[in-house]
């Protein structure tokens, strides 16, 4: 499996899972077929994540060719990634706490067990090294895994989130954590979700029978609660010469980008990043930054240590804001560190979208046809 490093590419996958399966997605969308062959799913995550092709980008190709109605389990599949981020940007401390929590948590052998797949389920250990081998998993497969970690295996799911945001191409802070979170019981508190052998099975064309599961497990519990932090991106100054790109909103093509005198693409390494992530998975996102600069040769790459000298001259810069998250963290300390002003560029979509996402998805999802319909998709 394959994934593209241009948009050219990423447009191209999107364009043909439109034409060729697309319409079988909503009964086929469940199965996984194994490791090679994904064409029951679109597989664009990886692009998405990065922001390559955006949601909202997508969701318009695909309703300029099927009505709503045909197409909207896949509509309503991608809009988790924007709920995820909007409630997320609403309670910001859930994703302090996540790395909080796991300096305190150490990797025992059960845990080594886990990560180099050398547990007593086969279908599990067959994941792991799916996961390392493609830095994908199917989303299914992706449920059953973290409920086999945490109900089965009785790892934490801290260690699990990690594990994933470490290989996974289409890691993103807030699809991942809260989706880990979700299958626990704490994103909504008390419903969990348990792995099933019968559905293992099922959804596997029977590749794994009989798995032995911990199918009667009672939700993780945790007592914190998460208020609601109203959205405010303040705009401190307009007049900026400078921009700076993060590689999770790599998709310039709709900006105006005159106005700038330089572009910095910021690409950390993982010397300042609080989650570690494999080799593959930072070459990736480089191979993807260097398209965007094939795209715009104005922009700079720099790593976090060609961008300590450029903010020791330039204080004010606007940025494409980078959700909360890696990136997000990186750039407060540097706010604080070096007192820089910043004006953060957000999309409307975005904007307009996260308002929804104050209470579970099954409200949100009821205001996708009002979010399609304001932003004319």
């Amino acid at each position: 499996m394959k994934f593209k490093i241009t948009r050219e590419g990423a447009v191209k996958e999107l364009d043909n899972f439109i034409e060729t399966n697309l319409k079988d997605y909503s009964f086929k969308r469940n199965f996984d077929f194994g490791p090679n062959d994904k064409s029951n799913v679109s597989c664009l995550s990886p692009y998405i994540t990065h922001r390559l092709i955006t949601e909202f980008e997508v969701a318009k190709k695909v309703l300029g060719k099927y009505s709503f109605q045909k197409v909207e389990k896949f509509i309503q599949e991608i809009f988790w990634r924007v709920y995820w981020k909007g409630w997320l940007e609403l309670r910001p401390q859930v994703w302090t706490d996540f790395i909080g929590d796991l300096k305190d948590i150490k990797d025992d052998k059960n845990y080594m067990k886990a990560i180099n797949g050398e547990t007593e389920i086969n279908c599990f250990n067959d994941w792991v090294r799916e996961l390392k081998e493609n830095n994908y998993l199917h989303n299914h497969t992706r449920m059953w895994f973290a409920s086999i970690w945490i109900f089965t295996l009785n790892l934490p799911w801290q260690k699990g989130a990690e594990f994933f945001m470490k290989h996974l191409f289409d890691g993103d802070a807030a699809s991942n954590t809260l989706s880990w979170r979700w299958v626990a019981g704490l994103q909504t508190k008390g419903k969990h979700y348990v792995a099933q052998s019968w559905n293992i099975s099922k959804f596997t064309n029977n590749k794994y029978n009989n798995v032995k599961l911990n199918e009667n497990a009672l939700p993780i519990i945790d007592k914190r609660e998460y208020k609601l932090n109203p959205l405010n991106f303040v705009t401190e100054d307009n007049s900026n010469e400078n921009l700076l790109v993060f590689e999770n909103e790599l998709n310039l093509e709709n900006k105006n980008l005159k106005k700038y005198k330089n572009i910095y693409l910021v690409l950390l390494s993982n010397d300042v990043r609080k989650l570690k992530l494999e080799q593959k998975v930072l070459d990736y996102k480089s191979q993807l930054a260097n398209d965007q600069k094939k795209r715009l040769d104005q922009i700079q790459i720099i790593d976090e240590a060609e961008f300590q000298p450029v903010v020791e001259k330039i204080k004010s810069f606007d940025v494409i804001y980078p959700c909360i998250g890696e990136n997000n963290s990186y750039l407060n300390s540097m706010r604080k560190k070096q007192n820089l002003n910043l004006n953060f560029v957000l999309k409307d979509e975005d904007k307009f979208s996260w308002q929804f996402s104050n209470k579970g998805y099954f409200n949100f999802k009821n205001n996708i046809p009002k979010i399609l319909s304001k932003l004319n998709v």
